[in-house]
């Protein structure tokens, strides 16, 4: 068993940890006379290694994922998802949300369409919960930073999340909560494209560039912000208000990550930086999981397309699991770190 956790441990730190990137900026950093033990260095490599290593990994997964997904247009995802019924249609939604490296923005157009084309509410519910929060992008960004103990554990209740989330709205039976305008749409049944392999990975490069456009100054802002923690704010504050002592630290991270407009690339820095400083787990996950679901933009964005009362639940909704998640990850923290 010891080569193969040598294997995994390799794969871990150098592959997706990149930690020879860390290795190479601190060299050069500390060749041009910076001090990358100080604030100022230290925060100077922060951000030059966290950048390069998410932008890097982000065009890597992305690349994947958009081929794959070119299997997967919206009209034959419809035609997939209308073949299940029940709770398996909710997993089978939740799973599918996991394959579409999109913003909860991103993701409310493909809601619509689902909607509109007459799958049940829950089912398109699913979707939109776990499509922001537990794509393959996070789950492997998450191993890089987290191990993948957490990064597993992470994405399981975001899907129990979008699952359960998704089937109580089906129960609670809100159709005529959904704006008149996409209930009484109709999807038009577009044949797909034959795509050859190169169509295929011309279309998987178009969406890395495009995604990279989208995402690359919450990147930067994100990784500004972790730098800023990492190197400048006392370790003493961040335990005080995220840390044991503060039994309110994942309702404190829930709400404070409502306001922002980011995906998980753009979290997974300040999360790091805040784990670093002793931050509990539990509220570090909340944060990311409040941001990439619940951001304010999303939500007005989602008030376009339902009535006040279904964004109410569903709001309502999200927010819960996201705490039971924080409180859930703080109590097995010892367990999984």
């Amino acid at each position: 068993m010891e080569p193969v956790k040598n294997a995994w441990d390799f794969f871990q730190n150098e592959i997706l940890g990149m930690h020879w990137l860390n290795r190479i900026v601190e060299t050069l950093l500390n060749a041009c006379g910076l001090d990358t033990t100080g604030r100022i260095g230290g925060s100077i490599k922060f951000f030059i290694y966290d950048t390069v290593k998410i932008m890097v990994l982000l065009g890597v997964l992305i690349l994947i994922i958009s081929y794959i997904q070119s299997y997967f247009p919206p009209e034959r995802t419809k035609k997939i998802l209308g073949r299940f019924h029940g709770i398996w249609a909710n997993i089978l939604a939740a799973l599918l949300g996991t394959v579409t490296p999109f913003c909860s923005c991103s993701s409310i157009p493909l809601f619509i369409g689902f909607t509109s084309a007459g799958l049940p509410l829950g089912v398109t519910f699913s979707f939109l919960i776990s499509s922001p929060m537990v794509d393959l992008g996070s789950l492997v960004l998450l191993m890089s930073i987290f191990g993948w103990r957490v990064a597993v554990v992470y994405v399981i209740l975001g899907l129990v999340i979008a699952v359960a989330g998704g089937t109580l709205i089906e129960k609670l039976h809100l159709e005529n909560q959904v704006e008149e305008f996409i209930r009484n749409g109709r999807s038009i049944d577009v044949p797909q494209e034959k795509l050859n392999f190169k169509d295929r990975l011309k279309y998987a490069w178009e969406q890395v560039v495009a995604t990279a456009k989208k995402v690359a100054p919450y990147v930067l802002i994100g990784v500004g912000i972790g730098a800023i923690i990492h190197n400048w704010i006392p370790e003493e504050f961040i335990v005080k208000v995220l840390g044991d002592n503060n039994p309110f630290g994942v309702i404190l991270a829930t709400i404070a990550g409502v306001p922002m407009y980011a995906d998980i690339f753009g979290t997974i820095p300040i999360a790091e930086a805040l784990l670093a400083k002793g931050a509990l787990l539990g509220v570090v996950l909340s944060f990311m999981m409040a941001v990439t679901t619940l951001s304010l933009p999303s939500m007005i964005m989602l008030r376009k397309a339902v009535k006040p009362k279904l964004l109410g639940i569903f709001i309502a909704i999200c927010t819960a699991g996201i705490i039971i998640v924080g409180y859930s990850f703080n109590l097995i923290q010892p367990f999984i770190i």
